[in-house]
């Protein structure tokens, strides 16, 4: 049953400069529509705001009515955690705009802004922002989340690039955070997720970025232990400017792969080189894929950066089943190779995958680890589990295979995860685990922004008390 009572509905859509979509309009299940098909909720309301002044007007709403509020960017959360069930959904989506500034070399984005709206501005001005892999994944939920990607061994962490935020707050007031302007909220912004206010625009600063190698190599699955082991060591010993992550997956049927090996199950790793791309050195840079073992199928290829950040977008579209958990490594262990080789000999659909990203290189090589409100800098990798089919009818079966595969991989890992990475059920302690330290902090800065917990649909931390 919605909760928002309908005269207070029309109330709100006529404060709105946007559009107020409830269950009786034709737009409503392309609004409540998001990347993971596995979540299937009703909210009473999708207030798409436009602007600042129709953010402040829905929280206020939402503050002065009690109406459960959820924020909408990207809408790329795995648990679901930008809609709620009969209640409102600030929708961000419309403030989908770029807008470079080549004099300061920054960029400024809108809240509800893609990875790739801001990699195609950028590009045009051989820039980017290290963000993502992904180029549909929305700019605010990484960024809050701490944000990773291809370029983060050479250029740090998503939030390393973010200079300021503008934010509006929980009582409605609007303020810009950066390091000399509500320094505290600045810092839990850097990772602390959606709990402090609804950020409407980012500015990052820019690094070059332009045409990049492009590599993927893929062993047989059975050579998972060599190829983990070899990884593992070379890696982090490796130039900034070499990224590169391992990945456990079914090969998919197109190019660039070779009809004799799709549907095979492989290990790989998915390469970005941001160093001299001349022939020579490119083939000097990649021919280390021979150390573990011969590899089935490699290819390598200077590319766009926005081509690089968008080639899964085909392959990984939005309306899949989806079932994700995450954590942080500081090595891969033999025990952990062990794992990750039965659990990648027993892949259940074709999409389904794990992962293990960098955060190594520049992301560790920050003057203060203690920041930013995320708190593994001595992480090495950030690992996920995911589930992935298109049809529902096996939603039980890739749940299943990754909390298994989670479950035994899990005592091998630091105890914490990449926020974005908590799957949905995971209890409140794995919050506090992934901000270790951090978190009585990033409690009390939730007092002094959102003491009433407005922003609880979200991977939550509740107020300190007082």
């Amino acid at each position: 049953m919605n909760t928002i009572d309908e005269t207070a509905a029309d109330g709100l859509r006529e404060a709105l400069r946007g559009s107020l979509i409830t269950p009786q309009d034709p737009g409503y299940d392309a609004a409540r529509s998001i990347y993971n098909a596995m979540i299937d909720r009703r909210p009473a309301a999708f207030a798409q705001c436009v602007d600042v002044a129709d953010v402040q007007t829905v929280i206020s709403f939402a503050r002065d009515t009690g109406a459960e509020l959820a924020v909408l960017g990207g809408g790329h959360s795995g648990p679901g955690l930008c809609l709620v069930d009969d209640g409102l959904v600030l929708d961000l989506r419309p403030m989908r705009w770029v807008r470079v500034d080549p004099e300061t070399d920054t960029v400024q984005v809108g809240g509800g802004s893609q990875l790739g709206d801001l990699d195609h501005a950028t590009h045009a001005f051989g820039r980017a922002v290290p963000a993502g892999i992904v180029s549909t994944t929305g700019v605010g939920g990484l960024t809050l989340g701490g944000g990773h990607g291809y370029l983060t061994r050479r250029y740090g962490l998503t939030i390393d690039s973010l200079l300021s935020a503008d934010v509006v707050l929980a009582d409605g007031s609007y303020v810009t955070a950066s390091a000399d302007n509500h320094p505290d909220l600045f810092w839990a912004l850097r990772g602390g997720g959606g709990n402090f206010g609804v950020v409407t625009s980012f500015t990052f600063g820019l690094h070059p970025a332009s045409t990049v190698g492009v590599a993927v190599t893929v062993w047989p699955v059975d050579r998972t232990p060599e190829v983990l082991r070899w990884y593992r060591e070379f890696l982090p010993a490796a130039p900034d400017e070499l990224y590169g992550f391992f990945a456990l997956l079914v090969v998919p049927p197109g190019p660039p792969f070779p009809e004799p090996i799709h549907g095979q199950k492989m290990c790989a790793v998915v390469w970005c080189y941001t160093g001299d791309l001349s022939e020579e050195r490119l083939a000097e840079t990649f021919a280390v894929v021979n150390e573990p073992a011969p590899p089935a199928f490699h290819f390598a290829a200077p590319m766009p950066y926005p081509a690089l950040q968008s080639m899964f977008d085909g392959l990984l579209p939005e309306g899949l089943q989806w079932y994700w958990r995450g954590d942080f490594f500081e090595t891969v262990s033999d025990a952990a190779i062990e794992v990750h080789h039965k659990y990648g000999e027993n892949i259940p659909t074709g999409l389904s995958t794990m992962h293990l990203y960098p955060v190594d290189g520049a992301a560790h090589q920050v003057d203060d680890a203690d920041g930013t409100a995320w708190a593994y800098r001595d992480a090495v990798w950030s690992g996920i589990v995911a589930g992935i089919d298109p049809d529902p009818g096996n939603a039980e079966a890739i749940r299943q295979w990754c909390v298994d595969y989670w479950t035994d991989l899990h005592p091998h890992s630091m105890g914490g995860s990449y926020v974005n990475f908590i799957g949905p059920g995971e209890s409140q302690e794995r919050v506090r685990t992934t901000y270790r330290g951090h978190y009585d902090r990033l409690a009390a800065v939730k007092r002094a922004y959102d003491p009433d917990n407005l922003f609880h649909a979200n991977q939550n931390i509740p107020p300190a008390p007082d």
